[in-house]
Order: structure tokens, then sequence, then C-alpha cells
């Protein structure tokens, strides 16, 4: 059998089979499974299909085998156990097999070297440029899988290609990288490839060329997919969609912005004194700003050291505030967080906990196994379902592939990744599934390593970002308006110049906002960030003043620099891994103290703060003295019993009153 061909693989799909009896050749009625790929290799594209090879060994993943008593015991992967026979196959335990923790392992080799492939069938093997092909037949709509025929320019024609477990869209869509695909006239089936207008595509990461009129159509139909594949990506994607190429255009009256932003996201209003609820701010004094320092992570004896016993947590405002002054250390990551994320209430026992994870054990595998048990034809019959589906692949082959968690083919990461996805569909239908959620499971699954924990974490997660990803977009719009009053009041001056520059939108802050600065910090800088907003210190919204303590930093390069739309958008998505992680968060934490002791705070900054008023606050009793502004009271008595968990499991509490936001700040009452 020929190599495989190496390079840059831009499309990797298995499941993908020929069915070799369609063909007047000695082995009738099989089915012959691959695998197919798009290369990129010396400025040259390379589609390859070969019979599947045993490339993933399945004793490296530890899968979870879970009985009626919700006991997860550690057994082989269901690719060793052989298949079972009738008895494995009815039973309750063949239901419930998922991967649960991805645990890795050397695989050992017999002979001390490199196992071979199984040499199956390579005479149906072949490769093809693209700058070969001469079109692509599709089968006919609604007549079972997926298939495509490629007829190259020499005339011969290949084996079909049927996609079993789908992917043929990703496949078109990875082609359109590279080549013009066009319906031919006389049969809409067939698609006329064309490769002179289309330039090689780097990446993903990269910018697709699309027509301004077709780019800014996408933005308004899905803002979320527009912004994090493109708007997000690079610098004169929104630039060019606005202004066009000619130079007078280059300056837009701010009402022709305002009527496209609207546009986009409706009711989207910025700086407007008749936003409710919201007020023009006026030049304050907000007094001098204070010195901040940051504190050694919090080990795992000073955690412990705040265990009683049972296992209960004590003084919870204490352990908060030192994560919040400096973050947990790797291996307390696993348990904290679910604290953090109300999964774990504080003041449970080790068996109450367990007791829990049981109950949300179940729970959780009641509803993976609502989509694991829908068939091809239920699905055929389920246009949203199929949507979710297709979206969720598509993001988890490109969601943080350069961590070695979830780097490379056949990853369990990637599995767990899109199986909890799909289970979050079946949680919340209405929601489903919207690009730029997997961004903020990964980390949180990077974390847990356990399918079911991250689950519950990610709810709990998803509860507090929910109006970020609804139809809406009410979270977006909210916090955007928050965060200009909250600058307005710290730089007005600063402010004018943004809307001299048709940016006082701050759309440019669209991504920080909707995926919590997932791609603004290294991947292992944003565990730090998201434990230190968790702790909801020392004030509501921290994050708006994440994003005030990076635009501050960068606001003398910007008007120094008469950086106008294009460059400011530019220079802000360049930030993109250069912050730093302590400076970023000492910066803001200093601007909330700053704010906290201003006497003549405006109400609508307190608002957005979650301040009850505007007097001085008592500092707290801790270990460094800071001043701590809640708007919420710790009000469970020691001894009672731990409060029954709402039915999510997560820490959202419905007698909190709504704030203009989409976070809603808990209660400490765990």
């Amino acid at each position: 059998m020929a190599a495989p061909v190496t390079g840059k693989v831009v499309y990797d799909q298995e499941g993908v089979f020929i069915h070799s009896s369609c063909g007047k050749l000695e082995d009738q009625d099989s089915l012959i499974p691959g695998t197919l790929r798009v290369v990129e290799k010396d400025m040259e594209v390379i589609v390859d299909w070969r019979p599947l090879e045993e490339t993933l060994d399945s004793s490296n993943i530890l899968c979870a085998v879970k009985d009626s008593s919700s006991v997860v015991e550690w057994n082989q992967s269901p690719k060793e156990r052989n298949n079972g026979g009738p008895e494995h196959q009815n039973s309750y335990e063949a239901e419930w097999d998922m991967i649960n923790a991805v645990s890795f392992k050397k695989r050992q080799f017999t002979n001390g070297g490199v196992q071979s492939p199984i040499n199956i069938q390579s005479k149906w093997s072949f490769l093809f440029s693209l700058t070969d092909l001469k079109s692509i037949k599709q089968n006919k709509e609604g007549m079972g899988w997926s298939y495509f025929v490629f007829c190259l320019k020499d005339d011969v024609i290949l084996p079909a290609l049927h996609f079993h477990q789908g992917g043929s869209e990703l496949l078109l869509e990875c082609l359109e990288k590279y080549v013009v695909l066009c319906e031919s006239e006389q049969d809409s089936r067939i698609l006329l490839v064309d490769c002179q207008n289309r330039s090689l595509s780097q990446s993903f990461e990269n910018l697709h060329e699309e027509p301004t009129d077709s780019l800014l159509q996408k933005f308004k139909k899905d803002p979320y997919t527009a912004t994090m594949v493109n708007f997000s990506k690079v610098t004169n994607f929104l630039v060019d969609t606005i202004r066009g190429t000619d130079p007078l255009t280059h300056r837009r009256p701010p009402q022709e912005i305002a009527d496209f932003l609207n546009d986009a996201m409706p009711d989207l209003k910025i700086n407007q004194q008749e936003e409710s609820g919201f007020e023009v701010i006026t030049r304050i004094d907000v007094g001098t700003r204070p010195e901040v320092h940051r504190r050694e992570p919090v080990s795992t004896a000073e955690w412990e050291s705040n265990m009683d016993s049972l296992g209960r947590i004590r003084n919870v405002d204490h352990l908060k505030h030192i994560i919040f002054k400096g973050g947990l250390c790797h291996a307390l990551r696993k348990e904290a967080w679910k604290y953090l994320l109300g999964y774990f209430p504080w003041d449970s026992t080790r068996e109450e906990r367990s007791q829990l994870q049981k109950r949300k054990a179940d729970e959780y595998f009641r509803m993976k196994l609502q989509w694991k048990s829908v068939s091809e034809e239920q699905e055929k019959r389920n246009s949203r379902l199929r949507d979710y589906r297709s979206l969720i692949e598509k993001d988890v082959n490109r969601t943080d592939r350069t961590n070695k968690f979830y780097e490379g083919q056949d990853n369990p990461g990637l599995i767990l990744l899109h199986d909890i996805l799909m289970t979050y569909c079946m949680y919340d239908f209405d929601l489903g599934y919207v690009q730029g959620m997997s961004d903020l499971l990964s980390p949180v699954l990077y974390v847990m390593e356990n399918e079911v924990d991250a689950f519950w974490c990610f709810v709990s997660y998803m509860d507090e970002m929910h109006q970020n990803f609804e139809e809406q977009m009410q979270g977006m719009k909210t916090q955007l308006v928050q965060l200009s009053t909250l600058l307005r009041l710290l730089d007005s001056s600063f402010c004018s110049y943004l809307e001299s520059q048709d940016s006082g939108y701050l759309y440019f802050c669209f991504r920080w906002l909707l995926i919590r600065f997932k791609r603004e910090f290294s991947f292992h800088d944003i565990l730090r960030v998201w434990e230190v907003m968790w702790t909801d210190l020392p004030c509501q919204n921290f994050h708006l003043l994440i994003c005030c303590a990076i635009l501050e930093s960068e606001k003398k390069k910007i008007m120094d620099g008469g950086f106008g739309f294009n460059e400011i958008l530019k220079h802000i998505n360049e930030l993109s891994m250069k912050l730093d992680v302590n400076d970023v968060l000492c910066k803001a934490e200093a601007i909330s103290l700053q704010m906290m002791k201003c006497k003549d705070l405006p109400p609508a900054v307190c608002e957005v703060l979650g301040l009850t008023d505007n007097t001085s606050a008592p500092a707290c009793d801790l270990a460094e003295d800071y001043v701590v502004r809640k708007h919420y009271q710790n009000s469970t008595p020691p001894n009672n019993p731990v409060p029954a968990l709402p039915p999510n499991g997560t820490r959202g509490n419905s007698s909190l009153k709504r704030l203009p936001n989409s976070v809603h700040t808990p209660t400490s009452a765990w």
C-alpha cells in the first residue's frame, strides 16, 4: 500500500465508503470503508482516499461502563470488547458505554517498532491533484447517503464515495477555498470546477475572500458566524464591507454606521440618552487609582486548610478572595471549579457531593441516550437536530487543535467535546448549539477530564452566558451599553475620540464579550482569567472592567497613532495572545477599587457594578486590605441542610433581582 500523502491536512473524514458491488468486480456486495483527506503540500492540494487503516489504538482510551447503580467502572473501550454478541448488544451496559475520562498511555509493540497497517484492498486507493479535477457529481437529494463521483480532466471517473458518517458538505466547503464550484446548466447535480479564480487559503484562521454584498448579508443574517469566523479574525473585513474601496467613503457619517449596526443587531443603542436605565455620564473626578498586587495561586494546602473533617468548605469569602487575588494552582482546578461554577454547593459534605454526582450522571446519560438513539430516518425529519449536529461537527474539528488535549486525528478529547455539545442540545433544545459555545466548553473539559462533570459545569457557565447566544443577542447589546457607560466615566476624551472614528459603539469588543476573552489570552492564561471572574469579586461585571483595562492600556497607541476605524479594528484584533494576564487583572482590580471609593459614582455605573449605593464600604478583614462591594448578602445559617440544587444543577437563583446584563451574580448560599 502506498504511504499516505504528507503535508498539511485541511480535511479528514472517516466513514467514507466505496460500494464495490456497484461495479462488475469479483468482490460483489461489499462495502469498503476508508478515510478521505484533503492535503496541502508544496502549494498543491491533494485529494486522497484510502481504505481504513488501524490508526487508532482503542486501548489508549479509558471508557466508563455505567450500571444501574450508577457505579462507574473503568473498562476497555468498546472496540476492545469484540462487539460482544447478542447478550452484550442487548444489555443495559451496552446502552451506557460512554467515553468518560480522557487518559492516554503509550502503545507497546511486540516487534519493538511501529505497527504496520492492515493491508486491505489497496487497489481501491486513489489520489489526485485538485488542478486535475474537472467536475463533481452528487446524488439526488433524499436518495440515501450522500455520495460524490469525481471526474478528472482526462475523463477518468473515480469510484463513487459514500459519506456514511456525513462530512460531504464540509468537503465542499473545504474545496471551495481553492476552486470555484458552479452548477452545470445541463445537470444541477454536477458541479463544474474552475481553479483559476481562487488562490490557496493558508488556514481556517485566514479570511475567506467573499463578495462585499454577500459578506454584509451574512453579518446581518448571522452576526455570530460572521463575527467569529471573519470579523474577529483579521483586519479589513468589516471595514471594506461598510466603506467599499472609494477613498471618498473612508469617513462614514455616524448615523450611517449606527444604521448599519442597528440592522445587524436590532435595537442596539450606545451612548444614547433615551436608553432606559442609563444616563449620560458627565466628567466626574473618580479619584486616584490605588496600586494593587497579585499573589501566588492558591495551593492545595491552603485549600485543604479551609475544609472541615466532613469535607465542607469553611470561610468561603476568604477562599474566594485569595482565588480572586491569585487564581488556583492547576492541581486544584478540577475540584475548585465545581464550586466556583455552582455544580458543588460550598457547604456540602463529601458524601453529599458523591450522591450529587451519581444523580447528575444518571441525568446526563439519559439525555445523551436521547440523541444517541436517534435513527437516520428520524434525523432526516428533524432539521434542527441535523443543523445542530452539522455545526457542532464543524466547530469541534477546529477548536483548540494546537492544544495537546485536542490535537491529532481520532482524539478522545474531540469525541468528548462533540458528545457534550450534542447532549447540551438535548438539555436546552430551544437554544441548541450556537457557534462560539465550543470555545466555552473546551477549557472546562480540559480541566475536568470527565464527561459528566464537564457537562454540568458547562451548563452552569452557559446559564451565565445564555443571553449572549440567544437569537436577539440581548446579553451582547446590554454589555456593549454597559461597557460604554464605564469607559465614558473613566475616560470621556478617549470615548470622544473613538466616536470621531466611527468606533464609539465598541463593536470591536464583540468577541471579547461573546466568549469571555477565550481567544485573547493563551489557553492557560484564560483558565486564570475565568476562575478569577467566577469568584464574583470585587464587584458585578468584573469582565467589563477587564475590557476597560485592556482599552486603557492601548489608548495611547490608538490616539497618538491617529488610528481610524480600520486601524483600531486591526490593532484590537492583533492583541490576541499578546496580553499579559497579571497586568490586565491588576489594572482591572485597581479600576474597580477606584470606582468603589468614588463618592459621586453615577447611578448608571452603580447599576452596572451591582452596587446598592455609592458610599464607602468597609474593608474586608482579610489578608490584604482592600475594599469589596457586593450587591448580595450571605444568608445561609451555618447549620442548615444543604439547599436543593435547581433542576439544572447550576448557580442561578430566581430570587435575584434582574439586572440589565446577561450575567446573573449568584448568592453565596452554597
